[in-house]
């Protein structure tokens, strides 16, 4: 049985970010998405970095952070938010252990080959409860289709 459900208590968490540590206790009270991708400087993971820093402001004007998180280091992180203008903070998890409390370490199969990797997933979360779970993830339209998410509480 999942314990990553909607209105389950979400993971705690605590990350490096571009923008400075951040941890779950820093949302009490407040509305955050943390979506997970595959890898840095990749063209889904970039244009899904892209969308959602295009939407920041009208996340920030509702009063919500987004936060995207991958297994990639702090400065490739940087590299990456350097090289596309991405204003949202980005988490390193190189040891997944976020990553995994969400659930999004998974098994996944590429031309018969099993291996683990990150479901590009996504979680709405309002104080500490989970609201929205989006899993395999579609990057077109996503970042949007949260916003109207996130409207929608």
């Amino acid at each position: 049985m999942s314990n990553v459900s909607i209105g389950a208590t979400a993971p705690n968490f605590e990350l490096e970010c571009t923008t400075g540590p951040i941890c779950a206790s820093d949302f009490k009270g407040k509305t955050v998405v943390v979506y997970f991708y595959p890898k840095d400087d990749t063209p889904g993971c970039t244009n899904e970095a892209k969308d959602f820093s295009t939407l920041a402001p009208q996340f920030a004007k509702v009063g919500v952070a987004v936060v995207g998180v991958s297994k990639d280091s702090l400065k490739s992180h940087e590299k990456f938010a350097a090289k596309y203008g991405i204003s949202i903070p980005l988490g390193a998890d190189p040891e997944a252990q976020v990553i995994g409390a969400f659930e999004s370490w998974v098994e996944k199969k590429l031309y018969g080959r099993e291996y683990m990797g990150i479901d590009r997933s996504t979680f709405l979360i309002q104080d500490g409860v989970i609201k929205a779970i989006w899993r395999k993830v579609k990057v077109g339209g996503h970042a949007q289709a949260v916003l109207d998410a996130v409207n929608a509480l």
